[in-house]
């Protein structure tokens, strides 16, 4: 079997169950549209399963609730009033960082709450619960910035790999190093084009600065700290050793 090949059975076993995770999110809107009320504008999938870039370990579902710009509150409120009423409604729920983590019908689902800033745009104020603080973000923009980059399955193997061995590293920020690595790669060499991405991970990684393409003031990689970036290239350089693709992905 070929490098392609093996790699492209890896992607195929760990293809993520999109019917579950709709059924699991229809399941909750009534509490997200009981929550929002008449300030809600939409509710939708956003993150992994809107990107593409999915895997069945270690995707949650991220719902993104958009309200409107006129919404009364803090967005400390808007965030701890989403907390208690998933609570409320029977669900177990978890304050993350700019997120409520829940499990609905044994699908983990992340409801990220924020506000409009204008009546029409998609820029987005989000709490963020970490540092009582928050950001400005568009999801959309996001979406967009990884569904047109032409490296989805790159990016599904990284995050494969990032699960089985443990490793802290968020997923927009993996898809935007990813995405950076193979910038003059072909496209669809998918065996060369993985150890690429270790290679890059391996040399590049703690010392590379990435922005939110929505929103300049926001840092991407520091979501994580030198010695979690240490140990992301640390396994990425272990992994590049290997003579398999199995002990490569793992």
């Amino acid at each position: 079997m070929s490098g392609d090949s093996y790699l492209r059975s890896i992607l195929q076993k760990y293809t993520v169950n999109v019917s579950a995770a709709e059924a699991a999110g229809n399941s909750i809107y009534p509490v997200i549209r009981q929550w929002g009320n008449s300030y809600l504008v939409k509710a939708e999938f956003s993150g992994s399963l809107a990107k593409g870039t999915g895997i069945s370990i270690g995707t949650d579902a991220d719902i993104f609730i958009s309200v409107s710009s006129s919404t009364p509150g803090t967005l400390s409120a808007l965030y701890n009033t989403l907390y208690n009423a998933v609570s409320q409604a029977g669900y177990p729920a978890r304050k993350q960082n700019v997120s409520i983590g829940t499990t609905v019908n044994g699908y983990k689902i992340d409801l990220v709450p924020g506000r409009r800033q204008s009546q029409y745009g998609s820029d987005h104020s989000l709490y963020k619960n970490k540092t009582e603080s928050w950001t400005q973000t568009n999801i959309a923009t996001h979406i967009i910035h990884v569904k047109t980059s032409n490296r989805i399955e790159e990016i599904r193997l990284a995050k494969i790999w990032r699960q089985l061995h443990n490793l802290e590293f968020p997923s927009f920020y993996l898809e935007m190093a990813v995405i950076d690595s193979l910038k003059y790669s072909t496209i669809g060499d998918l065996s060369n084009n993985f150890l690429k991405v270790l290679e890059f991970f391996r040399d590049n990684l703690p010392s590379l600065r990435y922005v939110d393409p929505a929103n300049t003031n926001n840092v991407i990689s520091d979501d994580l700290n030198t010695s979690q970036k240490l140990a992301v290239a640390s396994q990425a350089r272990l992994s590049r050793n290997q003579q398999t693709w199995g002990g490569i992905v793992w």
